[in-house]
């Protein structure tokens, strides 16, 4: 060889052509043999080859990323380092893998989800057989579009965790509530929260499917409400659990100490004009705290109504007795009934009365017994991070009432 010959083939800086054939020619060669069988190569070589082959896609161009994500995509084993590298891309090559790719461990896709940028999280919300730690993830960034694709992804497994995240995100991005629902995740606690901020047919379908009966609690327990009144009802913990269970909703004692001479007669006098107090005896003779009281009578939809009426064994008529007391328009300008009245009508008739008692007792038993001091000052500071430490019908609570606290 010439010594002219001998420089130009030592030549570090061969022409731009040359270099780019020469680069594809290579990263092609080294996804080939990072793709080879484990009876070609074994564990130690695939990792130095995949080093290199990172080394050089660091610095390389967009479109060559995507190539090699193409080529290892029906993989089913691939370097840690490619990986790393190739889930955190923005030439499209992540999009790539995790819509094809079954490489990746759960580790990987946490690690996507949690360091990643958007669009691989809205990629990874719709890819197949997502378990409960890597949705976790997902939700944690709290984006509309991720959140909205991971909940119509029929194969991604929620915890209740990413569930009451997503409840209490639905209250501004309330385009989340209609597949919250279809969620197979979804159970009455969250449910119940989530009716405050829905709409009629939202409402009508939480009321159809979680609104349950507790007549199997019932014949479980029948025996143990004769053992807790013969111990004077002196076991509170037990007696906050059977008050949850019984047929009976209105509250006797209530009664003795009421000026009205029953809730029926309460609610005839609240027509002519519903003021906070009449509200507050209202409740106390409906078995229920003043708290929930007032959020079923400011509660906008007014369905809410209905269930209070159902539950207490009061009839429809009262239904507008209490419409009226609240300056709810009860005919619209032609003449015909208040459209928003009629809906409220059709609540009242669809609901059995031990199902509407199961609402009614726990928006009693989220919005009141659960408020502790303690969560009450979590509400005021929106303190959504520590909601592990409360009870379900406490996170229930908080869901429900950081709006009307997080306002003062």
């Amino acid at each position: 060889m010439s010594e002219s010959a001998a420089s130009s083939a030592l030549d570090p800086t061969p022409t731009p052509g040359e270099s780019s054939r020469a680069r594809r020619a290579l990263l092609k060669r080294l996804a080939d043999v990072v793709s080879l069988p484990g009876s070609r190569i074994n564990a130690f070589e695939r990792a130095v080859v995949g080093d290199l082959l990172v080394e050089m896609l660091r610095e390389a161009e967009p479109s060559e990323r995507l190539r090699v994500a193409k080529r290892l995509a029906p993989l089913t084993e691939i370097p840690d380092s490619l990986v790393r590298l190739l889930l955190r891309d923005d030439s499209g090559a992540a999009e790539l893998l995790l819509d094809q790719c079954t490489a990746f461990s759960d580790a990987d896709l946490i690690s996507c989800a949690l360091e990643a940028g958007h669009s691989q999280r809205l990629a990874l919300a719709g890819r197949r057989n997502l378990s409960e730690a890597i949705t976790d993830a997902l939700v944690s960034h709290l984006e509309p579009a991720v959140m909205d694709r991971l909940l119509h992804n029929r194969e991604a497994k929620l915890s209740q965790t990413a569930i009451e995240e997503l409840v209490a995100v639905s209250r501004d991005a309330i385009s989340l509530i209609d597949p919250l629902l279809k969620r197979p995740e979804m159970r009455p606690s969250s449910a119940y929260v989530m009716f405050w901020w829905s709409n009629t047919e939202q409402r009508r379908t939480i009321l159809s499917r979680f609104a349950v009966s507790r007549e199997v609690l019932q014949e479980v327990v029948d025996d143990v409400f004769a053992m807790a009144a013969a111990e004077g009802w002196q076991d509170a913990l037990s007696r906050k659990a059977l008050q949850f269970i019984e047929r009976r909703q209105r509250n006797r004692a209530a009664v003795e100490k009421s000026p009205y001479d029953s809730l029926d007669h309460a609610v005839e006098v609240a027509a002519h004009g519903l003021t906070r107090d009449l509200a507050s005896e209202i409740s106390f003779l409906a078995g229920i705290k003043p708290m929930t009281g007032a959020k079923i009578f400011t509660d906008m939809g007014g369905e809410s109504v209905a269930i209070l009426c159902k539950a207490t064994g009061l009839p429809k008529a009262c239904v507008r007795q209490l419409w009226r007391g609240m300056r709810r328009p009860e005919v619209d300008e032609a003449g015909q009934m208040d459209a928003r009245l009629s809906e409220v009508l059709i609540t009242y008739d669809m609901i059995a009365v031990d199902r509407a008692q199961t609402v009614l007792r726990y928006w009693n038993w989220s919005l009141s017994s659960a408020l502790t001091p303690q969560l009450m000052r979590a509400i005021r500071d929106g303190a959504d991070d520590v909601l592990d430490e409360y009870s379900v019908p406490q996170r229930a609570a908080m869901l429900a009432l950081t709006s009307e606290f997080g306002r003062k």
